[in-house]
Parts: C-alpha cells; structure tokens; sequence
C-alpha cells in the first residue's frame, strides 16, 4: 500500500484531541512506516508558539502516553521532523491566505504536489465558518487532476436533523461528498469491522442470520465513569444525542445490512444506508412504550460517595437531560420483520462495556431441566467491542449424572489470543484509510440524516411531552429497573456483562 506526499492541516492542534489522539495515532503510523517519507504536519490554532514549542508541547504528550513508556529520541526526532506550527485566528479569513502560503512552503519541501488533508479538531459550531474561509482562500480545490484535498469532520454532525441537514449543506457548498470523511472512531475498531468478517466469510451463521432464528438483538454501550466536568456540553446534548443516533444505529447497521456483493465503500455503505430507510419510523405517541430514559443518582460504590448527574458542575439543578436510554426499534423488511432491535446506552453503569447480543429463538418444546426448573434457554452469540474483546457463543449442555439436566457453558475466542504486538486504534485506522481515499468507516450524508430523522421524534417527544419520565437509577447500577419491560418475552430480560466476556449477572469480577 503506497500512499501519496501529503500534507495534513489540523485545526485546533493545541487541544484535548490533537494531544491525545491524533499525534499518538499518527506516531504509531510513523513506527509502523506506514506514513509517506513525504509528509509534513501543520498545526494551526490561536495558541501562541512557533514550530519548536509545538515540538515540545507535543513530545511532553507523548511521553505522557502510557503507550510510549520508553521514547525512542531518534525515532521521535524523524517524527518531530514532520511538525509544523503556525498561530492564527481560524475565524479571520486573513489567517487563510496565511495558511496557503505555509502550506505551499511545506509542499515545496515536501513535494506533497498539493495532496492535502485538513482536520476539524475544533468545536462543531466553529465548523461554518471554518469551511467558509477555507472556500475563499481556494484551499478546498485540488490544484491538479492527480491531486485531491480531503477534510475530516468529527462529530457530533448536527445537534438534530433540522442543523445536520444545514451542516451538510454548508460542507456541500465548498466540498463534494468525496472530500468530506465524517469520522465516528467506533468504526475504526477491529471489532467493530469483525462484525462483517463473522456474518460474510462463516457460512454456519449467515443462513440462521434472520427473523426465521433470531429472537431479539442487543446493543449495549455502558460506561462506568460519569460526565468528567462535561456538564455543560452533556447537559445541552444527553444519551440519545451523544451516542444513539451516532455509534449504536451505526452497530445495528452492520449487524443487519445484507451481504454487499463488493467490498468496495460505496457497496458497504449504499447496504448500510438501505437498513436505515428500512427503520419502522417512530410516532411521538409511541415513544413512552418503545424508550426509557433515566439519570443517575448519588450512590456509594465500592466506599465511593459518587455524585448524581443533578450535582454535577454545570449542570441545572431540575435537569431532564437523559444519562440512560433504552430504546426499542425494528426493520421493515424481509429479514428482519418482528425482530426487535433494543439499544442501550448510559453512563455511571456498573463496567465499561460495549457489546452485541444475538439471542436465537428457544426450541419450541422444553424437553430437559435447568436445575430444578424446566429449562428454557436460548442460545447466545456475544461479539464483544470493548473491553476484552473477543465472541462468546453460549449454548445448553448436559450436566455429568443422572437423568438430563442442562448447564449453559460457553466456547470462547478472545483477540489477547491472536499472537500479534498490538490491535491498531480506531484513529490509526481511520487516518490511514483517509490518506489512501478509502471512505468505507466513514458516515456518508444521507446516513446521517436518516439516523437523525429515526431519533428526531424522540427528541420532540421529550420536548413536548413532560409527562415522559425521567428515571433515578443509582450510579453503579445497570439504569432503571423497568428498562427490563422492554423486552417482548416476560422470562427474558438484558444480558448484564462483565469487564470479562465470558460472565454476565451475579458472576461479574467488577
């Protein structure tokens, strides 16, 4: 895989995110030689420092990483090499002219022959008017047929459909859809591509893949950490925004796309979207029977007094903003009619987990015990995201004895297994696809928009209906209690996992 000279401009690049996530991944692609010998670099913020100090601020983030414990100084310097700084207004369109003309310098050093890649590592609201100066210094037009100019945009990609459609619009007006990378890293995990490796390339679970075999699918996001002095920002977005209409519809669509007849992008991505216009439109009158919402409250965990989300710096005292969501969706069409789709989300839960629970139908008759019950069990198959990632199939087996009394058990396959350095982050994956012009993991328009206009009734119906309620569940809890209503069958409720895949419920090493 060769990749072209290029040059990458990162907007805000004395932030969180270029400190944390963009150098580090941009680093490990440098060790791993999979960067251009012809690259460079280009911070661009309103911090005051010149090249050198961009240097330093960035080496200290990096020896701060605990995936750089012992900094290779040679290897460092090759990399430091590349860095550029140049300390402007982003909002001053006279910043831009100032802007190509470094970049210019850097292409005849580099002889980028004008490959460039621009991204957005500043807030979605500075976004407009960033495009808007990029447009009138001619910075968004390849300067030849050969060479191309991209930008990355991170989400949030709108705050509901109305300024998502605006904010694809405003990007359309200076950029063509095969400019524009809208990155959601979920889908730079392993992972999360696996999910398409399992379904395609094993033919024992594509023809049980449908609503002839699978009762129900799970898909849950926990996080055990609460907002981090975010108040202001969660309080203004909520569970729904934050991470429904963005990582868990994107899951659902690779669990239930149709086999793309070429791995190609738009191939991949044309199957996709056709899940999202499948999507059985939600009423404002069905969302108190198909949603549940909830918000932590003060508890105490393992001899911690943790905060409730209403005690949190900056947030309002009579907040109604969601920390929890579970929510109830289902696909029209062949495959998957009468299958429900349930999606949960929330923060202060009990482990940080991310996972994907196919629950097949139980066998019609119950023939066997389950200790002193009759057993009616289901088969499971777990595609784990986070943590110890990895897939879990569970199934019904015979108890060593007597009579025929079943136990569930579980074959496993962990990724700590595969005999490999290290899994690439979902940021070395995403960066590099970008260079070589691979959108397949990027969020294209009309996906966007379609997640939103699934979510938009939801969003109103909080709005308007203050009849909802908001429920309390303790922080370090599994959400509220009558999320469990959700599910169809009254003897089934979620699968409750643990930091480790292979426990869930009362057998979890928290």
């Amino acid at each position: 895989m060769e990749i072209s000279p290029s040059i990458m401009v990162i907007f805000g690049a004395s932030g969180d995110l270029t400190q944390r996530m963009l150098i580090p991944s941009l680093y490990k692609l440098h060790l791993r030689g999979l960067l251009p010998k012809e690259f460079s670099i280009l911070g661009f913020a309103r911090t005051e420092m010149n090249s050198d100090e961009f240097r330093d601020f960035l080496k200290k983030a990096i020896q701060g990483n605990k995936d750089f414990k012992d900094l290779d100084e040679a290897k460092w310097k090759d990399f430091a090499d590349k860095l550029n700084y140049l300390a402007a207004d982003f909002d001053n369109p006279e910043s831009y002219h100032e802007l190509r003309r470094t970049i210019r310098e850097l292409d005849a050093k580099t002889k980028a022959c004008d490959n460039l890649l621009i991204y957005f590592a500043i807030p979605p609201t500075a976004y407009k008017k960033a495009v808007d100066n990029l447009g009138i210094a001619g910075l968004n037009v390849p300067c030849g047929p050969d060479s191309w100019t991209r930008i990355i945009v991170e989400k949030p990609f709108g705050n509901d459909l109305e300024s998502a459609k605006d904010l694809n619009a405003h990007l359309a007006k200076y950029f063509t859809e095969y400019q524009i990378y809208r990155i959601d890293h979920y889908q730079g995990k392993e992972t999360v591509q696996n999910i398409l490796v399992t379904r395609f390339s094993n033919g024992i679970f594509e023809p049980l893949w449908n609503r002839n075999y699978i009762h129900h699918v799970e898909i849950t996001a926990a996080e055990s950490i609460g907002i981090e002095n975010r108040g202001g920002y969660y309080d203004q977005t909520g569970a729904l925004r934050d991470m429904v209409q963005n990582h868990l519809m994107q899951l659902m669509c690779l669990v239930a796309m149709e086999p793309p007849s070429s791995f190609r992008s738009n191939f991949i991505r044309n199957e996709s979207m056709k899940v999202l216009q499948s999507l059985k439109p939600m009423k404002e009158a069905d969302v108190p029977k198909c949603v549940i919402r909830g918000q932590y409250t003060e508890s105490i965990v393992k001899g911690e007094q943790l905060k409730g989300y209403r005690q949190e710096k900056d947030v309002k005292p009579r907040s109604k903003t969601e920390t929890f969501i579970a929510m109830k969706a289902y696909i029209d069409n062949w495959r998957w009619e009468g299958v429900p789709f349930y999606l949960r989300t929330g923060k202060r839960l009990p482990t940080r987990v991310s996972e994907i629970v196919i629950r097949f139908k139980p066998t019609p008759h119950k023939l066997f015990t389950l200790g002193e019950n009759i057993a009616q069990t289901s088969n499971q198959l777990i595609l784990r995201i986070q943590p110890d990632e990895g897939i879990l199939l569970k199934f019904g087996m015979k108890k060593p004895g007597e009579g025929f009394e079943l136990e569930n058990v579980g074959m496993d396959f962990h990724y700590t297994d595969l005999k490999f350095e290290s899994i690439p982050t979902a940021y070395e994956r995403l960066l590099l696809d970008c260079m070589i012009g691979d959108s397949t993991l990027f969020v294209r328009q009309d996906a966007v928009e379609a997640c939103w206009e699934f979510v938009q009734p939801v969003i109103n119906a909080f709005e308007n209906n203050k009849k909802i309620p908001v429920h309390g569940y303790p922080a370090g809890s599994w959400g509220p209690k009558n999320a469990d209503d959700l599910i169809v069958e009254k003897d089934m409720k979620w699968r409750y996992p643990c930091k480790n895949l292979t426990n869930d419920d009362t057998y979890c090493e928290l």
